[in-house]
């Protein structure tokens, strides 16, 4: 058994709630009908879905919208098998809200749960990230929720990860998740 499947065998559990909640998603990713035009749909910076300037309440129609939700270089669309409306995303489309952390056999395991209910397991398929490519000196942690679809990390879960982290050789502070190291910033 290679690490790797050491550690999905070790936190299967884990990976199995993960999968449970991707299981249920449509193919999106198999639909490609031309553009039907741009929807006045924003999701912004917390994940709150405004439509026409209005915060849309329902839970379980963010929760249908999230999962029709495709990525097309810069671009994010709600797309069906006959539709595909363009939507404006101010920085990420999903919003990360809690973590939490299991131990076994001296690994570790770091799970983050989104807005919209979903939970992701941080791992070299689902890695972490630090990007500060705005120009501030803010740290802006994300991290891949699936495909190509990023999960903005609330400043709360942030200082939760990086009282987790440890410093690396080279200045760094690291956070281990499924065998797998995940920078956060480096230390001054």
């Amino acid at each position: 058994m290679t690490p790797s499947q050491s550690l999905d065998h070790l936190f299967a559990d884990l990976l199995a709630q993960q999968r449970s909640g991707t299981t249920k998603l449509p193919p999106v990713h198999l639909w490609d009908p031309p553009t039907s035009g741009i929807m006045d749909l924003v999701v912004d910076r917390e994940g709150r879905w405004i439509h026409e300037g209005g915060e849309i309440k329902r839970e379980r129609l963010v929760k249908l919208f999230s999962t029709i939700l495709k990525r097309e270089g810069e671009h994010y669309f709600l797309v069906t098998p006959v539709e595909k409306w363009q939507i404006r995303v101010d920085f990420a489309p999903f919003y990360i809200m809690a973590a939490s952390r299991e131990n076994r056999d001296s690994q570790q395991a770091i799970s983050l749960t989104t807005s919209t209910g979903e939970t992701v397991v941080i791992s070299a398929e689902n890695p972490l990230w630090v990007d500060d490519s705005e120009g501030t000196s803010d740290p802006i942690p994300l991290v891949t929720v699936r495909g190509n679809l990023p999960g903005l990390v609330s400043r709360t879960v942030f200082y939760q990860l990086v009282e987790w982290g440890h410093p690396g050789k080279d200045g760094g502070l690291y956070v281990e998740s499924m065998g797998s190291q995940f920078l956060l910033g480096m230390m001054d």
